[in-house]
């Protein structure tokens, strides 16, 4: 079943689709009677929705035009409706004195048409092969992108050109006199010119771009110059961008000269703040332009269809890191083989793929440590005696698989909340995984529930808020934030305005955004009252800093799990696979340390005394213990581990540079043109 918001958001399109029918009808009727009044008013209210629709709900319009009904069809209905009336009313049936009007709205829809030419052409030449951020790419003449409503929305330019045209019929068909639709399609032709004519200039000299020919040779330039050497390569959907935002600063921690290869042009806003340079390739044609690079090895967060595409550059070697490691057979792909070495936390991911004889050589698994867990603070003992014990529950998502077990919200969830709300000295954090209900329907549903149960479990709660001292700080620290994350780019904004905006950063951004976060967490927790429960559902606050908040997680089968242990607090995973306890716990080595929870959340109330006393806390010497074996030593530093790594795989790219280059230099002249040849 849809959710509530979904009902009443496809309520409200099929009333306006109604709606729309019901005037373009009234018009047929007021048109063919003729019903002066009926004609005008149904005419009006036509085009007055139809901007409206353009404005408040493209998803309707964008249905509308996939039936071919699209928004030139109905202005040109709407048009034609107001001059078969006028027809009707005051003439006998044939053009006569009206005529001009007729040729004026022809010409018109010909001048949107050939603005809409101009339009396109204007989006192409403004079309590179890739996209950067955070260089210098003044060498390629970037300017600003024309005005949206001219290069890209030909929907809104029709109706508000055709605003004038269509009142000035409707006063001539009430009034009689031409002379008022002929001003009207006069104002609207001159719009619909002066549009074309101004969008045109950007495809001049002033304001043209460099062509893809030269960007490319540009491109080769700036590698050459910049000699990239480790980079991250990403590819992935509009919600994945937290994969690769994880490994930002670990990446920036490097030796050497990184840099960041997207595939999807939209990713690049979707990036965190990073001084790293960033460089968006989408064709596979152009990527190769890398393999002439001194860029030497690449780290992969995921896996994803066009990774293969760069796997086939021999050049660079290729480290999959992955985005977070469970046990859950997504972490063991076997599309892993692909790469030269796997990088993993500690020996338990290693003991993984062995178990899971998909052909990976343990030779070419490297175990690094998770460098990204140093904002975790450890354990600092249990809570006050007079204070809440805050309490965690992060589930993750359905997944693609559609396994029982992925996720607690659908057969547990609503007991394990049910139960934390019961005790009066509970303080819960849901933090709902944000891919939850894109797969099941039903995992979306019970999320829904059970956040109506916080809610109504606030309500019931109470209790004094901090002052406003709190509320005003949190503003200002967001609003510090908001200005150093959210780039202030135009409306009209295309991919080259943003680029040319979005050129080389300011020297130690990266730690100010950093910095600027940390101080806006203080005063987001700050600014909530001790004992409120709460729902975050949004990018802020990162799951991390509701790590250093809690006394206690409760999650699922996942990589929360693996990272939550680097605190060794206590925490717990709900069983819903529907396995024993002990085949639980044999098939899962991440929860050897946990409380299991059964999808009835019985064992609740001896979780919480657990974590209020340590005494009664036998777990704790497991999860110092499986913290080791999940994440390696804490000696050497993680990121000392990662690193070493990085240059020890750029060693090997660069050994089999001087293998191949020796190789080829043993070749006699002769047998090296005729090889050339072939």
């Amino acid at each position: 079943m849809p959710s509530a918001g979904t009902a009443s958001r496809r309520a409200v399109q099929l009333v306006a689709l109604l709606a729309m029918l019901v005037f373009f009808a009234a018009q047929l009727v007021g048109a063919l009677l003729p019903v002066v009044p009926l004609l005008i008013a149904a005419s009006a209210a036509g085009l007055a929705l139809d901007l409206y629709l353009q404005h408040r709900d493209p998803g309707l319009v964008a249905v509308l035009g996939k039936i071919r009904f699209d928004v030139m069809v109905r202005q040109l209905l709407r048009d034609m409706l107001v001059v078969i009336g006028l027809l009707r009313v005051h003439g006998d049936g044939s053009l006569g004195d009206y005529a001009p009007l007729f040729v004026g709205l022809v010409l018109f829809y010909a001048t949107h048409l050939g603005c809409q030419a101009v339009a396109l052409l204007v989006r192409r030449s403004r079309t590179l092969p890739f996209l950067t951020r955070n260089v210098d790419a003044s060498g390629l003449e970037l300017t600003a992108a024309p005005p949206r409503l001219l290069a890209r929305q030909h929907g809104r330019r029709l109706l508000r050109f055709a605003v004038p045209a269509t009142a000035g019929l409707l006063v001539t068909v009430g009034t009689e006199k031409a002379l008022w639709g002929e001003l009207g399609i006069g104002a609207a032709l001159v719009l619909a010119l002066g549009g074309a004519g101004y969008l045109a200039t950007w495809l001049g000299r002033k304001k043209r771009i460099a062509n893809d020919q030269r960007a490319l040779e540009w491109l080769d330039h700036w590698l050459a110059d910049y000699k990239p050497t480790v980079g991250m390569y990403f590819s992935g959907g509009t919600s994945s961008a937290y994969q690769a935002n994880m490994w930002l600063s670990t990446l920036a921690e490097l030796d050497g000269n990184p840099v960041i290869v997207l595939r999807e042009r939209f990713m690049m806003q979707k990036i965190e703040a990073t001084d790293v340079p960033i460089v968006c390739i989408p064709k596979v044609v152009h990527l190769m332009a890398l393999e002439k690079s001194s860029l030497k090895m690449m780290i992969h967060p995921a896996n994803s269809g066009k990774t293969s595409q760069v796997l086939r550059m021999p050049s660079i070697k290729h480290a999959f890191i992955n985005h977070g490691e469970s046990d859950k057979l997504s972490s063991c792909n076997p599309y892993s083989k692909a790469y030269d070495e796997i990088w993993v936390a500690g020996p338990a991911a290693r003991e993984r793929y062995q178990l899971a004889d998909i052909g990976v050589d343990d030779r070419d698994v490297v175990e690094v440590g998770r460098p990204q867990l140093a904002p975790i603070r450890p354990y600092a003992g249990p809570p006050a005696a007079d204070a809440r014990t805050t309490v965690l529950y992060a589930p993750t998502w359905e997944g693609w698989d559609g396994e029982p077990g992925n996720t607690s919200v659908m057969l547990a969830g609503e007991n394990i909340v049910r139960a934390l709300l019961a005790d009066p000295k509970v303080r819960l954090l849901y933090k709902p995984h944000p891919m939850t209900g894109s797969v099941d329907p039903r995992a979306g549903q019970a999320n829904e529930r059970i956040q109506a149960m916080i809610r109504e479990a606030n309500a019931q709660r109470g209790g004094t808020r901090p002052g406003q001292e709190a509320a005003a700080e949190l503003a200002r620290r967001t609003a510090e934030l908001d200005r150093l994350t959210t780039s202030a780019f135009r409306d009209s904004a295309d991919d080259i305005e943003r680029m040319l905006l979005q050129g080389t950063p300011e020297k130690g951004r990266a730690a100010t955004v950093e910095a600027a976060t940390v101080a806006w967490e203080e005063a987001y927790w700050a600014s909530l009252p001790e004992w409120e429960h709460q729902i975050i559902t949004g990018p802020r606050p990162a799951l991390f800093t509701c790590f250093n908040q809690s006394d206690l997680l409760i999650s699922d089968v996942s990589s929360v799990v693996s990272d939550y242990l680097i605190s060794e607090k206590p925490y717990a995973v709900a069983n819903t696979s529907g396995m024993a306890e002990e085949e639980f716990r044999a098939n899962f080595p991440t929860v050897s340390a946990a409380t299991i929870l059964t999808p009835e959340a019985t064992g609740m109330e001896g979780l919480l005394a657990a974590v209020r006393d340590p005494s009664l806390d036998g777990l704790a010497d497991a999860r110092a213990e499986l913290k080791v074996q999940l994440l390696g030593p804490s000696d050497p530093p993680s990121l000392v581990r990662f690193n070493a790594a990085a240059l020890s795989l750029a060693a090997e790219a660069d050994a089999r540079r001087e293998r191949m280059e020796a190789r080829a230099s043993e070749i006699p002249p002769q047998r090296a043109d005729e090889t050339a040849s072939v």
